[in-house]
């Protein structure tokens, strides 16, 4: 009785675990499955050739077809409208969201940069596109992620890529200027963001 007890209590556990991890939960990417990767120039690629993009880079680690939707200079208002019609004409299965970055620069309102993000993330979840976001550093000292990144990322229950950017941008060896990777900095942010798709089951 006390085997049976313990296999139940056990097999509970499991269960509430299981649920727990489910709220960033992706579903698992088939061969066939687009990517969109949405963004401003730390997207298209601004610093390294464009086979070297990491949205290029992660196409080659995943095995999987990602379009490269990055516009350099692009504020948040500009990509929240441009948003629907990529993913009307691409059709992916999963968004990749690293934007931001030139609202940042600019100094624009951050109640607005929040808002443009959440339209972002609602226009593919409406479409019954899942979403990841990649958050984006305050340049400057320690190149802090802003906190509205996790912030959005917890309330939609998205899973979120965090720090990654900051700490690249704050080491030499893989920016090409202050505000752009190289190609060794893109490696690595694709290898970042394959890692946590890996983590949250939409890679085996």
């Amino acid at each position: 009785m006390n085997k049976i007890k313990q296999l139940f209590f056990a097999s509970l556990l499991m269960l509430l675990a299981s649920c727990n991890s489910s709220d960033n939960s992706l579903t698992f990417l088939r061969p066939n499955d687009v990517i969109v990767a949405f963004g401003d120039s730390l997207t298209s690629g601004v610093g390294a050739k464009s086979d070297m993009s990491y949205p290029a880079q992660l196409r080659r680690l995943l095995g999987r077809k990602v379009v490269n939707a990055g516009i350099p200079g692009e504020i948040s208002a500009e990509g929240a409208s441009r948003l629907p019609g990529v993913l009307d004409q691409h059709q992916p299965e999963l968004l990749i969201i690293c934007h931001g970055g030139n609202d940042i620069l600019r100094k624009l309102d951050r109640e607005e940069l929040r808002t443009n993000l959440r339209r972002m993330c609602e226009a593919a979840t409406q479409r019954g596109i899942e979403v990841v976001i990649v958050t984006v550093p305050q340049l400057g000292l320690g190149l802090h992620d802003v906190k509205l990144y996790q912030e959005l990322g917890d309330e939609l229950k998205i899973p979120v890529l965090s720090e990654t950017l900051g700490e690249l941008l704050a080491d030499s060896r893989y920016k090409s200027d202050p505000i752009h990777l190289n190609r060794h900095g893109y490696e690595k942010l694709a290898e970042e963001i394959a890692d946590l798709l890996a983590k949250n089951g939409a890679l085996q």
